[in-house]
């Protein structure tokens, strides 16, 4: 064997040792403030604070769920705060003695190698894996697109939504949130947004975003039924039922009014719409609306009058 074979050899032992170490560390400092959740551990989650564990929101049924920690202790937790169109949910349950893992202050970079933890089934899954894969996007429980995620390589097996992604230094980069598959995994980025976010759940303020109080159908539907009453083709999004206590049916929107436009955004399919709706600021907005032929403009208060 030459010199340069035998160097080679050793550094890549070096380094698979390292990594081998760092996996291990990670394993042994983080395991026991990861928790399943679910009678039969449908999903993962971690102690983010005292009697406070983060998870997915997807994972809950009802207002309370079972929480089994690492030492196999269970305990009935009850939603404490939730954003349901961020996917995430903090439990108020007992968590003893575990100490809360910590966010890391910046996040990898694409190729960076990440660590996961899942607990999906009551057992225990400590993977490595890289980052893939930057600003990917995925649907929430509720249909709202959660921009900005992380892919991953780490293979986790089912029940593994909601658990911690770590940099090699052992903090918490991200959370697991959706598989797509081909062994790659999206986790919401901890990013200072999503730390704030967490900590106003972990405080016990539930996120309220605006929401119009309609159901809608997409352009593609829109289009059909337009076309089948002979309606000049728009760009838009049909709303095919309304709440009429609700901000939209307090304007004077009616089902089979096609939005056009919020504010000064065009609107052409439903992402664009909750995307809009999410940058308000302001308590009214103008609402441009395509009526059969006619078009016309609303100004929607969000504030409830009563």
């Amino acid at each position: 064997m030459s010199s340069t074979t035998s160097t080679t050899s050793t550094s890549t032992t070096g380094a698979l040792e390292e990594i081998e170490r760092a996996i291990a560390a990670i394993g042994a400092a983080a395991s026991s403030a990861v928790v399943s959740v679910g009678r039969n551990g449908r999903g993962t989650g971690f102690v983010v604070a005292p009697d406070r564990v983060l998870t997915s929101a997807h994972n809950l049924r009802d207002q309370t769920v079972s929480i089994t920690f690492a030492d196999s202790r269970t305990e009935q937790g009850s939603v404490h705060a939730v954003d349901g169109d961020g996917d995430l949910v903090v439990i108020d349950v007992p968590t003893a003695e575990v100490a809360p893992l910590s966010f890391a202050e910046s996040l990898p970079t694409l190729g960076a190698a990440v660590v996961a933890i899942g607990r999906g089934g009551h057992r225990t899954r400590t993977t490595l894996g890289f980052v893939s894969g930057l600003d990917r996007a995925f649907h929430g429980p509720r249909g709202r697109v959660v921009q900005g995620s992380l892919e991953h390589t780490a293979p986790l097996a089912r029940g593994s939504s909601g658990g911690p992604v770590f940099d090699v230094a052992g903090a918490v980069v991200g959370i697991n949130t959706h598989r797509i598959g081909d062994g790659f995994y999206l986790a919401r980025p901890a990013d200072a947004s999503l730390q704030a976010r967490i900590a106003e759940l972990v405080a016990g303020h539930s996120v309220q975003r605006r929401t119009l109080g309609i159901a809608v159908a997409p352009p593609d539907v829109a289009a059909q039924l337009r076309q089948a009453v002979g309606l000049v083709q728009r760009d838009g999004v049909l709303v095919r039922a309304i709440d009429e206590s609700g901000p939209a049916g307090r304007a004077g929107v009616l089902a089979g009014d096609l939005i056009v436009r919020l504010g000064s955004t065009d609107i052409p399919g439903i992402d664009d719409l909750q995307n809009a709706l999410a940058a308000l600021t302001d308590d009214t907005v103008e609402l441009a609306l395509v009526r059969g032929a006619d078009e016309v403009v609303v100004t929607v208060t969000f504030t409830d009058p009563s």
